[in-house]
């Protein structure tokens, strides 16, 4: 957990936290979960020695599975949207992983719907992760980095999280009600395009919803830019925090619920390392 002071001046009675998810061992958020899905399906004798790990990913659980998949000896094949940037996409191959990237055009949901195609023509041979519908994803971030959050900052008024997988603000939003009642759980909604990497956009009728989202711990939304995540990631950047664009994005929340709550004490996640976005622009001046 670390102070953020970029809102030191504006809004000196606030206090702003963040989980620091870029320093586990794949870079990101993601381990956690991954690494339950993994090791529980191994449990439960879904797992098993020959079978290969097949899962969609925007790239940060593309990482873990590629990472955590090789270290307990199986073939990974991940279904990514053209659209992820080549720094993930570099560590994923680099662990042994094979990738199949879909139209960039069609977003997320796209990747979603191959993942299932190839996986209903040969169900023997995979073990389909499903972190969109598994509940070993929530329940990662329930047990783990909710519980850290609830030890390292008792006294949180207000948690900002985006939705990917629905995993993160699902487990770590019903830890937190349970513990702290009158808690407030604000979510972000990215625009639809240039989109916001591993952030996804909600509210239209074709727009696939994750099946583990409990949307009943979200309060309220907030709206953010690709250009408000960008200027917060170069923010980050020069007060030591090397960190991604859904990072930024998150500040960007946090920001929007202090001009409205200026003596709120919030908590929010920086979710992966600034080093996997080489290309993307988003370090351009």
């Amino acid at each position: 957990m670390v102070r953020i002071d970029l809102f030191r001046e504006e809004f000196p009675k606030a206090s702003v936290f963040a989980k620091a998810e870029y320093l586990n061992p794949g870079g990101s958020l993601k381990d956690r979960p991954v690494a339950r899905i993994l090791l529980r399906a191994r449990e439960r004798g879904e797992l098993t020695a020959g079978k290969v790990i097949l899962d969609s990913s925007s790239g940060n659980a593309g990482i873990a599975y590629a990472m955590l998949g090789g270290t307990l000896g199986h073939a990974v094949e991940l279904v990514i949207p053209g659209n992820a940037s080549e720094g993930r996409l570099v560590r994923i191959r680099a662990h042994g992983a094979n990738v199949i990237l879909t139209d960039p055009l069609e977003g997320y949901d796209e990747a979603l719907r191959e993942v299932h195609r190839r996986y209903e023509e040969n169900t023997d041979a995979y073990f389909f992760a499903d972190q969109y519908s598994n509940d070993d994803n929530w329940m990662a971030h329930y047990e783990t980095t909710a519980q850290e959050i609830l030890e390292q900052a008792p006294d949180l008024t207000y948690f900002v999280c985006g939705i990917g997988t629905g995993g993160s603000i699902t487990g770590i939003g019903r830890r937190l009600k349970e513990k702290i009642p009158e808690v407030t759980v604000v979510s972000l909604r990215p625009e639809r395009f240039p989109g916001i990497e591993g952030l996804k956009p909600l509210g239209e009728p074709e727009d696939v919803v994750p099946k583990i989202l409990d949307e009943s711990v979200i309060d309220y939304y907030v709206d953010v830019t690709a250009e408000q995540a960008r200027e917060y990631c170069h923010r980050l950047a020069q007060a030591g925090h090397f960190v991604g664009q859904s990072s930024g994005a998150y500040l960007a929340g946090v920001e929007r619920v202090l001009e409205c709550h200026p003596d709120a004490r919030v908590i929010t996640l920086l979710n992966d390392t600034g080093e996997r976005y080489g290309g993307t622009g988003l370090w351009e001046e």
